[in-house]
């Protein structure tokens, strides 16, 4: 019986290691691929410029530099650049940027800008309560289940989307940005956060060795974990505002009426009469999936007891007219796109054309969108404020322009303006007040969703 189990153990290595030979990179083949890699004399000097120098230096196409046309025939007013520094907030400027258009186009302000510290300072408590919560509902799962796994690779980010800028300015309020401004650390997050994310796995942990415990000694386990992050934010943000003295001021700095004294909630409830939960419908344009169909993401919020972000796929010519709707009216738009791609940084310029990268290496890059979004090569990853749209005369658009969060020096005067063929390739999301939506957009968006998992490719949020 030895002897049998002896061969067929030796025969299944045999087995294995032949098959394994299959797939391995020989002799043979490294020699073949040596001798059909011969650079020529042009590909040696693009190789020996590789080594001192970026990609895309290489790749620029010279005859794309000419002066580009900045004229828009339709574009809402707006005041000042603001900057998220070195932070993935961007989700967070451009929501409040929105909002801020809104205001001062309608309070005839000089300028306004909302503190992004504030409602960071929720968010990341939320997020917090948001992982440890999940944790608990999933503690029945055993630790290499795929959403315990992400879990624990994802308990907390500074990215995210309009969905956390609604659900959060609805529970928190909005204060001035006077009132509670940016500091290093919301302006540097990265090594901060990985602080935050540590202690929340180890919390994690803590919560699924008392998996047993009832519902509510878990629950008293969480309250105590979320004092001890609530405590590190408030070292590494400040104390949240509870109530402030605020009036507008005029060009020259003067009040325009005497102060009131506020709470961020009265605040927000006197300046705003949007209802940011349900006045706006968000737009997606996602060819991997049918279009005219809704679909949620799981754990794809800020908020526990807040809302998955949901939405409307659609083809991208619908999105574009809900668009041009809005900016004829004058209002800007929470809009995000995969914002590296074909960028020219200085200029401020997104298009196909800036830069021929399969020159370079002699290759093509031939995916399309569907199939760069389902090989995870692209994604919705920054989000901006749309803000103007230039139509031809057919009505059709031709460029694009958003007004960025990195600053007033960075881009075209701190804005990005992208060619309407760049815009298809690479725009994701929309959101829209409902009023410059068609009734069959309106009707589609009531369908039941489809939930997907968390490790969809569609969840990433904007930084």
């Amino acid at each position: 019986m030895f002897f049998m189990k002896s061969i067929i153990t030796i025969s299944f290595f045999a087995l294995s290691v032949g098959a394994m030979a299959q797939g391995n990179i020989t002799n043979d083949m490294l020699r073949k691929f040596a001798s059909e890699s011969k650079l020529t004399g042009s590909e040696r000097a693009i190789s020996n410029a590789l080594a001192a120098g970026p990609v895309s230096g290489l790749a620029l196409n010279q005859a794309n530099q000419t002066e580009q046309n900045t004229y828009f025939s339709l574009s809402v007013p707006s005041k000042g650049i603001t900057d998220q520094k070195s932070s993935g907030r961007c989700w967070l400027f451009t929501g409040l940027n929105v909002l801020r258009a809104e205001l001062i186009n309608k309070k005839r302000l000089n300028g306004m800008e909302f503190s992004q510290n504030y409602l960071f300072f929720y968010d990341q408590l939320e997020k917090a309560n948001l992982f440890l919560q999940a944790i608990i509902d999933t503690r029945d799962k055993s630790m290499d289940d795929q959403t315990v796994l992400w879990l624990f690779q994802n308990p907390l980010s500074d990215g995210g989307t309009f969905t956390g800028v609604a659900d959060l300015v609805s529970k928190y309020g909005l204060v001035p940005v006077g009132v509670m401004p940016d500091n290093y650390t919301t302006k540097n997050t990265a090594q901060f956060t990985t602080f935050l994310k540590r202690k929340l796995r180890e919390d994690a942990l803590q919560l699924r060795s008392q998996a047993k415990s009832s519902e509510k000694a878990l629950q008293q386990l969480k309250e105590k974990q979320l004092a001890e992050i609530y405590k590190m934010l408030v070292m590494g943000f400040g104390e949240p505002v509870k109530e402030f003295t605020w009036a507008p001021k005029d060009v020259d700095g003067r009040y325009c009426a005497d102060p009131q004294k506020y709470t961020p909630q009265s605040f927000y409830k006197e300046m705003f009469t949007n209802d940011l939960q349900n006045d706006f419908i968000m737009l997606m344009n996602d060819p991997t999936r049918p279009y005219w169909k809704t679909y949620e993401i799981q754990y794809d919020r800020h908020v526990y007891d807040g809302h998955n972000w949901l939405y409307l796929n659609l083809p991208m010519d619908e999105i574009k007219e809900c668009a041009i709707a809005s900016i004829k009216d004058s209002t800007m738009m929470y809009f995000s796109c995969d914002v590296a791609k074909f960028l020219d940084r200085n200029r401020g310029i997104a298009d196909l054309a800036n830069f021929n990268y399969e020159d370079i290496f002699g290759v093509k890059f031939g995916m399309n969108k569907a199939q760069r979004i389902q090989s995870h090569d692209s994604g919705s990853s920054h989000a901006m404020t749309l803000k103007a749209v230039d139509l031809d005369e057919k009505g059709k658009p031709v460029k694009w322009k958003v007004e960025n969060s990195w600053g007033a020096s960075s881009g075209h005067n701190g804005h990005i303006i992208m060619t309407d063929e760049w815009f298809d390739e690479y725009m994701f999301r929309l959101v829209v007040n409902k009023k410059y939506a068609s009734e069959k957009i309106l009707k589609a968006a009531q369908q039941k969703p489809t939930l997907l998992p968390c490790w969809d490719p569609m969840f990433a949020g904007e930084e």
